[in-house]
């Protein structure tokens, strides 16, 4: 958008992922938000927002009645979409972070095409700084417990890199650190004997929007040869840790917690 002698920033902004609406509100540029996808829940008055469609489905007509000047989207998940809305003469935003890193690099190139840098650099820093306090916390436990995550249970798929590193930083041991490297889901893929062998002593699980069955991880055959099914230790973690923003801090907190209880 032109004015007279300047140049603005995005004024009328959508949003297809959670975080991406979470990044805007937290660099003060929510007011400029016109339509968030149904999953957007942080912060709460995002929820108003005129819905455009979910994770992977998405109307393009709801998207361009808005008339937004730039659409945030995530990943080789959202492709289809945004080449849908390139060829409509929109301009997107397509991130695809992968680590806690990419995680960062993220909030300060959205803030910075939302002429919020300065901002997106205070809630870098912030995140940067629990991150720190977590780890030295962590740091002084005599025990690092061995950490199986679940992202998906058909096929059953290990936790993407950002996961494995707050594993690590939380106080525990991924048992798949291996897997960090593979950015995508296929390459995680697990076997159900391979996590038997490793010998989880916590079993950690978020199922990408679903509702994690702890029941059924229970009866696997095998699975209760492994520590943590003799110690009673399977978890549904908070969806937040697969939501490449800021409230990956939310799933955070929540592994350390799990973590340091297993120690007690």
């Amino acid at each position: 958008m032109y004015g007279k002698g300047s140049i603005e920033f995005p004024q009328r902004v959508v949003c297809l992922t959670a975080e991406t609406v979470e990044i805007a509100y937290l660099v003060g540029a929510g007011n400029r938000v016109v339509g968030v996808p149904g999953t957007a829940h942080r912060p709460p008055e995002a929820r108003e927002k005129p819905k455009v469609g979910g994770f992977t489905t998405f109307k393009l007509d709801k998207i361009l009645a808005l008339e937004p000047d730039l659409v945030l989207a995530f990943s080789d998940l959202q492709a289809d979409i945004a080449r849908d809305l390139i060829r409509a003469g929109v301009t997107v935003l397509c991130t695809n972070q992968r680590s806690l890193d990419d995680i960062f690099r993220t909030i300060l190139l959205i803030g910075g095409a939302l002429g919020r840098e300065g901002e997106a650099r205070a809630v870098v820093q912030d995140m940067r700084d629990e991150l720190k306090q977590v780890r030295e916390f962590s740091s002084v436990w005599p025990d690092r417990p061995r950490v199986y995550f679940e992202e998906w249970h058909e096929p059953l798929i290990a936790g993407i890199r950002w996961v494995s590193e707050i594993i690590d930083i939380a106080g525990g041991r991924d048992v798949f650190p291996e897997l960090r490297e593979q950015p995508m889901a296929s390459g995680r893929v697990v076997d159900a004997g391979e996590v038997i062998r490793r010998d989880p002593e916590i079993i950690l699980a978020s199922w990408c929007g679903k509702k994690v069955d702890v029941e059924s991880i229970r009866s696997r055959p095998g699975w209760d040869a492994t520590s943590a099914l003799r110690a009673g230790r399977i978890y549904e973690v908070d969806g937040s840790i697969l939501s490449p923003g800021p409230s990956v801090m939310v799933g955070l907190r929540h592994v350390h917690e799990i973590i340091q209880e297993s120690l007690m």
